[in-house]
């Protein structure tokens, strides 16, 4: 398994944009309305992230012993967040391409635009803590190639 490439947060974000304006392009009027705090759960991933990431970096540089099964999962976790957050990202910014403009015309549009722009706050946050965690997965450079 390999580190977290840009370019695959960058694809995920688009299928996520694409993807979530056109359902609302084409069916917004069938939709329930957005719940304000809907990408809320977001920004708790990312909290116990970000957490387990200063544990991770303590533990390491402290020299603690850490198995290298418990820094796969963390990784595995850090990766499928990060990809996570960022197709979120994408739905959440597609959300409020296509609410902003009709938001002074449009009751419902206005009510849900909130929602979409708290969602793709802590979709960012999200994308955020798992690329810090990945990163405090990463071995310390002693400098010594032999090692």
């Amino acid at each position: 398994m390999h580190f977290t490439r840009p370019r695959e947060l960058v694809v995920a974000g688009l299928v996520g944009l694409v993807a979530v304006y056109l359902l609302f392009e084409f069916a917004y009027g069938q939709l329930p309305s957005l719940p304000t705090l809907a990408g809320t759960t977001l920004l708790v991933l990312a909290a116990i992230e970000t957490v387990l990431a200063f544990v991770v970096r303590s533990r390491i540089r402290e020299g603690r012993v850490i198995t290298g099964l418990g820094i796969a999962r963390a990784v595995a976790l850090a990766k499928a967040s990060s990809l996570l957050g960022a197709l979120m990202l994408g739905a959440w910014l597609a959300g409020v391409a296509f609410l902003a403009p009709q938001a002074g015309d449009i009751t419902a549009a206005a009510d849900d635009l909130p929602a979409a722009v708290i969602g793709t706050a802590c979709a960012a946050m999200l994308i955020g803590a798992a690329l810090w965690l990945e990163h405090c997965c990463r071995a310390p450079d002693t400098g010594d190639r032999d090692e």
